[in-house]
């Protein structure tokens, strides 16, 4: 981390271990059957980009206004805390809020990172180990990317939140092979697409914009890829077997909600915590977000076959349910277009700072004489 950076929170522990459980899988079988899984794969390899070249890292960010959202969007705004703080501790609290939620987005891609190397390992047919490999090297990318927007431009990192925490120990220590899909492709990186999709829309900065739309891209295939595999696989499950996948759902999303509530950032502050979580569980802008995070998550839970009264009655009481009806490729789809339609803004501008570049070395180029010296007047 720069000298520059601050790590909040900061304890003994920084890195984090544990046993695997589980079988590594080799397939002799390199007949590839699976004509949509071998699209997503070819998919993968043709979209790899360079994230020092795509990115424009010269662009400045203010670490106290990262994301320049509104100021009734944030999730405390309104509360009695917030009423409390001057325009100081208002900017020392957004650069909190944005340090804590890119730390998250960072925690969550590392175990992104290590769920698809896991999949490689430990799925059984070559097709889907195939695409889990284009995965890890996209994963490794989302990595080094909000790494360095976390350190070089927010200047502040907090640590994995306990329910995160939680949540991807329960998805890698599992000894079935689909628990890193179904925990990783489907709850985290579900909700973290739609994370990304609201920060993207709201930003006003072009440099999370761009970080959050391009990992957007590679996200939308990800998610497409746990659909297929676990579509196929969970048709074939008794119903005691679906009934242990629905629990790990159930439980994981209500891990993942709780998450949201970013009680460390007001405990370094010092806010009060009670009313902090109270309005944060209760108030009408979290009410609302957490019902956006849940867009990408229920309708592929639906859509891979676990849907039984227990899943709808669980997300009925989030006051989800009715996001069952989404549609998932159109969300994907659009994902996909925005990314590739800020490139072409973003080119469209270079050109024309290459035309106005032009324009001026041609007009001095004119302006002097035969020698290459400007004529006296």
């Amino acid at each position: 981390m720069s000298s520059t950076s601050a790590r909040i929170g900061e304890d003994s522990e920084l890195a984090w271990s544990f046993p695997m459980q589980g079988q590594s899988h080799f397939t002799w079988e390199y007949d590839s059957e699976r004509e949509s899984l071998l699209s997503l794969y070819q998919k993968g390899k043709d979209k790899q980009w360079d994230s020092t070249k795509r990115i424009d890292w010269s662009l400045e960010v203010d670490p106290c206004d990262a994301l320049g959202t509104p100021e009734h969007t944030l999730g405390l705004y309104g509360s009695n805390q917030y009423a409390k703080l001057n325009a100081q501790e208002k900017r020392e609290l957004r650069q909190h809020m944005a340090a804590w939620e890119f730390s998250q987005f960072l925690h969550g891609e590392q175990g992104a990172m290590i769920c698809s190397a896991r999949i490689v390992e430990s799925v059984p047919d070559l097709d889907s180990k195939f695409y889990a490999s284009t995965q890890v090297m996209d994963e490794a990318r989302h990595v080094e990317l909000f790494s360095r927007f976390v350190q070089e431009k927010i200047e502040m990192s907090y640590p994995i939140s306990p329910h995160l925490k939680t949540l991807l120990g329960e998805t890698l220590s599992g000894s079935h092979w689909d628990m890193p899909y179904l925990g990783m492709q489907v709850l985290i990186e579900g909700l973290a697409l739609a994370a990304f999709g609201i920060l993207r829309d709201k930003t006003t900065k072009p440099l999370p914009k761009q970080i959050l739309s391009y990992i957007m891209q590679d996200e939308a295939r990800h998610v497409a890829f746990g659909r297929l595999a676990l579509r196929d696989y969970y048709k074939n499950l008794s119903s005691q077997e679906l009934a242990e996948r629905e629990e790990f759902i159930i439980e994981g999303c209500y891990l993942m909600r709780d998450r949201l509530r970013m009680q460390e950032v007001w405990e370094n502050l010092g806010f009060d915590m009670k009313e902090c979580m109270e309005y944060m569980n209760n108030g009408p802008r979290m009410r609302a977000f957490r019902s956006l995070l849940f867009t990408r998550i229920v309708p592929c839970v639906k859509d891979i076959g676990l849907w039984s009264p227990r899943i709808q009655k669980a997300y009925d009481d989030m006051g989800v349910l009715d996001l069952a009806g989404a549609d998932l490729v159109k969300l994907m789809e659009s994902d996909e277009l925005q990314a590739e339609a800020l490139d072409a803004e973003r080119r469209e501008m270079e050109a024309r700072r290459d035309e106005v570049h032009e324009a001026i070395a041609q007009g001095a180029l004119a302006a002097s004489g035969p020698d290459g010296s400007t004529p006296a007047g």
